[in-house]
């Protein structure tokens, strides 16, 4: 608590700039006698004078001191900036700077009045390249001359020296700030303690700052590590994203000379995420032409010829150090979690900030459910943590594919036992991938072919969407559909854009990722005749790598399979072949179709599976006919289906023959 008497930093910084004002309101009442003529024997004017020392030994100096200092003031460049704060502070500067410039018309600071009334006056202060223009401390207003011409002092500036030092409202769209990081892992610390070092030693060999670059694929982290480096340097960190610098030489200046400005006035560095390659231009320009500590967040490192830099590869923690990142994150919570967090670290290969955010959702759903009086007993926490981490993952991908809730099981679907088999062995794959790449070593022999990928062929309405819902229901992973319609684009290079969002998005979590009708975007690689058919290949090429990288399960479904190149099939590795039912298993669908709570009274399953129809057109003509029983307060009969399966031939304009019906009714 501040003992009795005792003043704080903005009381201190008040008096001391209250002090400066009425120095510099001293020199303009001084100017003012001087031109009436009043006195020749005046002492020095008191505007020569030092400022009075108001702080006590050791005291950390004032803003203003501070600002004069960031900003390399001189004494009369300070002095002008006081000049316009008083306009705006004391109303008795007006009249005085009228009279001290001996003209009524002009009541305010001018070019000429600094020139005139302060000491150790210096043109080169007003010149763009002068600290108070080129830093924007104080705004030149329309005048006939120069000398005329009215100064004002900026506002950001003047609320900064007021103690409201907040963001400029002109950099506030833009600019965000980064909050602290949350806990890093082992290997994040150090690289934190090389970038200290590499800063510290390069500080004084050079005029620019050295930019910090972080690539690798963890893309929340570097960010954090960012801001664990800023925590030690005593720095703020703000954020800007690539996509908001302009694109124009003129606009990129304008918004880095007003950064510059803000680092100094707030003691901030900045970090730039750069997603893609779109804005690699613009972020290495702007990157040559801003002043001040600079992080680089992409997947490559930029080209900068005129900047020093220092480049280090940050990806996602492996296994081990998440699994210490999650017992931090859930505190003692963790201890109840034997073996569970080994598989989510498996499955989900979490940034430090999802780990921390998927930490907090686990640690409230517990608490929700402890002080619940249903009587309902522990929480489950291994379901709480799966279910928040599969939560955390659609955050990115629910904005650029369908995610599909997946009710299916594996009763809901009749296929022969070869193509059963095949699915739950892709199951396994996706289960174990963690144990066999990781823990069995096949990982560090090859990075090629680690992607679990399956190609799902066969006629309309054999299961292939199904069974992806079974898949995904079996693992316990969301499903999205991706809209191939959205994905191709006829512009080159946007298809491939349109890929790497998803599959960047999808990597966060491991989704299961269904690209239904592939065939229309992984179709045979044609010859080059053109520029189209170049790119249509590259785009495939570029399809076949991401795949092959893809952490989780890719499922792509056509009803076209020589379509496919054969290139492109050797890279998967499951083939499921869909087939038309036989009558057996026909039967088999009838069989199950109907939910066990549906009445049915005397259906022939025999007699149905004679229909030569897939599995999703039985499963049309039994809703249609369970709604034209419930409609006659009936329970479903032969009759119903009987008009039922009219409707669905008619509908896919196939001949319903005698023998396909004959004895229903």
């Amino acid at each position: 608590m501040r003992r009795l008497g005792e003043e704080t930093g903005s009381e201190i910084d008040r008096r001391y700039l209250m002090a400066a004002l009425a120095r510099v309101r001293v020199a303009l009442e001084h100017a003012t006698l001087r031109r009436g003529h009043e006195s020749e024997g005046e002492e020095e004017p008191a505007e020569s004078e030092a400022l009075p020392h108001i702080l006590g030994d050791g005291e950390e100096p004032t803003t203003l001191e501070r600002l004069c200092e960031n900003f390399g003031l001189s004494e009369f460049e300070r002095d002008t900036l006081l000049l316009t704060v008083g306009m705006e502070l004391d109303e008795s500067f007006a009249p005085l700077c009228a009279a001290a410039g001996g003209d009524v018309r002009r009541p305010f600071p001018t070019f000429g009045l600094a020139l005139a009334v302060l000491s150790g006056a210096h043109w080169s202060a007003f010149a763009p390249s002068g600290a108070l223009r080129r830093w924007r401390l104080v705004e030149t207003l329309a005048g006939e001359t120069l000398m005329t011409r009215q100064l004002r002092a900026d506002e950001r500036a003047l609320h900064h020296l007021l103690g409201a030092s907040a963001l400029d409202e002109r950099l506030q769209s833009f600019v965000e700030p980064v909050g602290a990081p949350p806990a890093l892992p082992i290997s994040y610390r150090a690289h934190a303690e090389r970038i200290i070092k590499q800063l510290q030693a390069s500080d004084g060999d050079s005029d620019q700052w050295t930019v910090v670059q972080l690539c690798g694929d963890a893309r929340e982290g570097k960010r954090a590590l960012a801001a664990a480096v800023c925590g030690e340097l005593g720095l703020r960190l703000h954020a800007l994203n690539a996509t908001d610098i302009p694109t124009a030489s003129a606009e990129r200046d304008t918004l880095a000379r007003l950064w510059e400005r803000e680092a100094v006035l707030l003691g901030s560095a900045l970090v730039i995420r750069l997603d893609g390659t779109e804005q690699r231009e613009a972020v290495s320009a702007f990157a040559e032409r801003v002043q001040g500590l600079l992080f680089v967040c992409g997947e490559e490192a930029l080209g900068l010829p005129s900047r020093p830099s220092v480049v280090l590869q940050i990806d996602r923690p492996g296994p081990p150090e998440q699994r210490a990142l999650w017992e931090h994150a859930l505190g003692p919570l963790a201890a109840s979690l034997n073996g569970q967090l080994e598989a989510v670290a498996a499955q989900f290969p979490f940034d430090v900030v999802d780990i921390e955010r998927a930490g907090r959702s686990v640690r409230a759903g517990a608490a929700l459910a402890a002080q619940s009086k249903d009587g309902a007993g522990e929480p489950n926490l291994g379901l709480l943590l799966w279910e928040a981490c599969r939560a955390e993952t659609r955050r990115p991908l629910d904005s650029c594919a369908q995610r599909i809730e997946t009710r299916a099981r594996w009763d809901d679907i009749v296929l022969p036992d070869a193509q059963a088999w095949t699915l739950r062995e892709i199951s396994a794959h996706v289960r174990q991938r963690a144990r066999v790449y990781d823990t069995w070593g096949f990982a560090a022999r090859s990075l090629r072919g680690l992607g679990i990928t399956a190609l799902f062929a066969g006629p309309s309405g054999t299961g292939k969407t199904l069974a992806a819902e079974i898949v995904a229901r079996e693992l316990s992973l969301d499903l999205y559909r991706i809209d191939l319609s959205r994905v191709v684009s006829k512009y080159i290079g946007e298809t491939e854009k349109n890929l790497r969002r998803v599959f960047d998005a999808a990597e966060e979590g491991g989704a299961v990722l269904l690209f239904d009708e592939a065939d229309a975007l992984f179709g045979k690689r044609s010859e080059v005749r053109d520029s189209h058919d170049r790119y249509a290949n590259i785009e495939v090429s570029y399809l076949l790598q991401r795949m092959e990288a893809y952490r989780g399960l890719a499922i792509l479904t056509t009803n076209m399979r020589a379509a496919l190149d054969t290139a492109f099939l050797r890279r998967l590795r499951f083939v499921v072949t869909f087939p038309f039912p036989d009558a057996s298993l026909r039967a088999r669908i009838w069989a199950r179709i109907f939910p066990p709570q549906t009445p049915t009274e005397e259906l022939d399953v025999s007699k149905l599976a004679r229909l030569n129809l897939a599995g999703g057109n039985i499963r049309n003509i039994a809703l249609n006919a369970a709604f034209l029983a419930a409609d006659r307060n009936e329970p479903v009969r032969m009759g119903h289906l009987l008009q039922s399966t009219r409707s669905e031939y008619l509908k896919i304009e196939k001949s319903l023959s005698e023998s396909e019906i004959g004895g229903w009714v």
